[in-house]
């Protein structure tokens, strides 16, 4: 390849570190130039095979013109201060890595926001509720999940959604969406009611003291074979799904239509026909891109022999992930499911490339993408590692009348309490008259 600047997408993914940096506010742009001085040979712009280096080199937010004024060109998201467009998507990743998660990478985790007001959460898996509740969206608005498959990397934080909203403002039942199975104890509707028996202890006592509305969880099952098959359509939105090759029946692959514009969400899967058939021309396109067999053993404590069978087998290896994206010609390609670090995102990178030349994200967690007919913004968020929960339109519901709810407490548990009554009296007697309680 020629020499040329690396594209905003690379530019995000492969410097993951300084971008992370950069939530103190480093100089993006200078970064890249100098990234892009020292291995423009090697790493390139797609979008800009031809135009010279130093001739789109510039400042980092654009040109402050005022010194009270702000940087024009914001290149991280602010939760909560921008809003969507009547026509534009707002595609967040919530989790990208692996079941044992991380720190920086939680497990699977999609949330694409719509200008009309509508969000959907594809998968929930394990540790990614921490990066949902960061973006502080009020949880009546996050109460649509539409899960790919049932591997605890893909909805190991259901739990997490479940009672946090629950304790946390939502005001109504969980929606969940997800696959049958080869048979009904391998569907999603099955994972859910023991999911709801295994927390019985957890819903009772809260049910007590919260209203049990918000701890209803609603299913929606579908057949996992169907293909194209509508499974969603409301308020000009409609969700399809299709079958994925992964591990076992039941897998599926989803795409989001909405005003001219289609996201796919792959979840797990191996090349399939009808991903190929079904994602052609997408708007964005997300499918997994797996460690390579020599990652893996390295890496991940995995046998030579289970490394190639897991990575090029069950999982995409990032030369197919390639494949498939130079078939389908999506606008954007984002490759995810790996650790993004510096011992695996370049391997992965020139194995996406030996098959592919075409715009490209290899995600990390927090990254943030816009999406119009005519653009595609991609950036990165800076959120509030102590974020509370914001309150929706909807005024919470008031707990339960006493007697219509079974008490969880026997009276000799009830008998063991201490009297503390002297210590708090007076912040309870002020507390009331504040909210005006009896």
């Amino acid at each position: 390849m020629g020499q040329g600047l690396v594209s905003d997408a690379e530019c995000f993914t492969v410097t993951r570190e300084m971008i992370m940096i950069g939530r103190k506010i480093i100089l993006f742009g200078a970064i890249c130039v100098a990234f892009g001085i020292g291995l423009g040979s090697y790493l390139v712009g797609d979008s800009r095979m031809n135009v010279p280096l130093v001739a789109d080199a510039k400042a980092a937010g654009g040109v402050v013109k005022l010194p009270v004024g702000t940087a024009p060109d914001r290149y991280v998201y602010y939760p909560g201060t921008e809003a969507l467009k009547p026509d534009e998507i707002r595609l967040f990743a919530c989790g990208t890595g692996l079941p044992s998660a991380r720190r920086d990478q939680a497990a699977t985790c999609w949330l694409v926001e719509l200008g009309n007001g509508d969000k959907f959460l594809f998968d929930i898996g394990t540790g990614s509720m921490v990066n949902v509740a960061a973006l502080m969206i009020p949880y009546d608005f996050l109460d649509k999940v539409f899960l790919s498959h049932l591997h605890t990397d893909h909805w190991g934080d259901l739990s997490s959604l479940w009672a946090g909203g629950w304790t946390a403002g939502r005001t109504g039942p969980l929606k969940i969406w997800g696959p049958s199975g080869a048979v009904r104890e391998m569907g999603t509707a099955y994972a859910i009611e023991h999911f709801l028996k295994a927390f019985t202890w957890d819903a009772r006592t809260r049910n007590y003291f919260l209203s049990p509305a918000p701890g209803k969880i609603e299913v929606t099952e579908f057949d996992y074979r169907a293909e194209n098959a509508v499974v969603y359509q409301e308020n000009g939105v409609t969700i399809r799904s299709w079958p994925a090759i992964h591990a076992g029946d039941g897998p599926i692959s989803y795409a989001l239509e909405w005003n001219g514009l289609k996201i796919v969400i792959g979840g797990d899967t191996f090349p399939n026909k009808w991903y190929i058939k079904y994602a052609t021309n997408a708007d964005v396109a997300i499918h997994e891109t797996f460690l390579l067999p020599n990652q893996l053993v390295k890496y991940y404590g995995q046998s030579p022999s289970a490394a190639l069978g897991v990575g090029t087998f069950i999982h995409t290896s990032p030369q197919a992930f390639g494949k498939v994206m130079s078939t389908i010609k999506p606008r954007h390609a984002i490759g995810y499911h790996f650790f993004n670090e510096e011992g695996t995102r370049f391997g992965i990178y020139e194995g996406v490339r030996e098959t592919y030349s075409g715009p490209l994200s290899l995600a990390v967690d927090n990254m943030v993408w816009n999406i119009t007919k005519d653009n595609i913004n991609i950036r990165m968020a800076v959120s509030p590692d102590q974020a509370w929960a914001v309150a929706g339109p909807t005024p919470p519901p008031k707990p339960p009348a006493r007697g219509t709810v079974p008490d969880p407490m026997t009276k000799e548990i009830k008998a063991g309490r201490w009297n503390v009554q002297d210590a708090q009296g007076a912040m309870i007697d002020a507390f009331k008259k504040e909210t005006g309680l009896k």
